[in-house]
């Protein structure tokens, strides 16, 4: 049974696509899928990829793309393009996410719809983009990212200044995606193709640790295991709903915040 159970979270041969890879809890889910074994496409903004990659020392087995997917027209021709050099992905990952940093009373119409394109409105188009391809051959694993704020409101008091609330245009974007992700994973089920959502936090990069420790603190005392999440505690999830160990699992938000959600 040993040589089964090891292969279990395997990804060796499979392509799989992060788009946002180059951010703070991508890169850490671009190194696991790696160390899995999976071939990875990952895609940002500009440049960002390609330096990750290069600094990161994976250039022989990732690579590099540029996105931006609040435009659609480049979702379109990002994924006939990539089809095209590496055939339909088996999995495709998203931790895009739009936000701004507005109080609730200053926030201006235009900015909550342009944010909740970047967010929602671009995760759907990328998400059926890439869904309908894996659809037409009978397989595939989509994994969105929500957001623990996606599922209940920030707490005012974690909020001292300097810091300032989660904004509400961010939650009601990722409590969409948790929506989105049920109906994609009916939608498509039929055809073999699974959707699942992590929703994680609290996960603060490490800039924000270094120069708030006291918010820190304050995350950490409110999560049930008594500390903040470090990166690669998200990445282990992903490779879990990618892989053959997640099989049977279609539809579901996997909150990864301590037990956060659990008060």
């Amino acid at each position: 049974m040993e040589p089964l159970f090891s292969n279990f979270c395997s990804l060796k041969g499979r392509d799989i696509w992060v788009v946002g890879g180059a951010g703070y809890l991508g890169q850490a889910t671009v190194r696991l899928l790696v160390a899995a074994g999976a071939n990875v496409l990952c895609a940002d903004l500009d440049a960002r990829a390609a330096e990750f990659i290069e600094s990161a020392r994976l250039s022989s087995q990732v690579s590099p793309a540029t996105l931006d997917v609040r435009n659609e027209a480049a979702i379109k021709e990002f994924v006939e393009n990539s089809i095209q050099q590496r055939g339909v992905p088996t999995g495709l990952v998203n931790l895009t996410y739009a936000s701004t940093a507005r109080k609730l009373e200053e926030l201006t119409g235009a900015e909550f719809d342009e944010v909740n394109h970047g967010g929602l409105t671009a995760t759907f188009l990328l998400a059926r983009t890439v869904g309908k391809e894996m659809a037409r051959l009978g397989r595939g694993s989509i994994v969105l990212f929500s957001s623990m704020y996606g599922s209940v409101s920030p707490d005012p008091a974690l909020y001292e200044a300097p810091m300032n609330k989660n904004p509400i245009e961010y939650g009601v974007g990722k409590a969409g995606i948790i929506q989105m992700t049920r109906y994609l994973a009916v939608h498509w089920g039929r055809q073999n193709v699974r959707c699942n959502c992590v929703s994680p936090g609290p996960f603060p990069n490490p800039t924000v640790k270094q120069q708030y420790p006291e918010f820190i603190d304050r995350l950490a005392a409110k999560v049930p295991l008594g500390r903040v999440g470090q990166s690669s505690e998200a990445a282990g999830p992903v490779l879990f709903l990618l892989s053959e160990a997640s099989s049977y699992i279609t539809g579901h938000n996997l909150p990864v915040d301590g037990g956060w959600t659990s008060w």
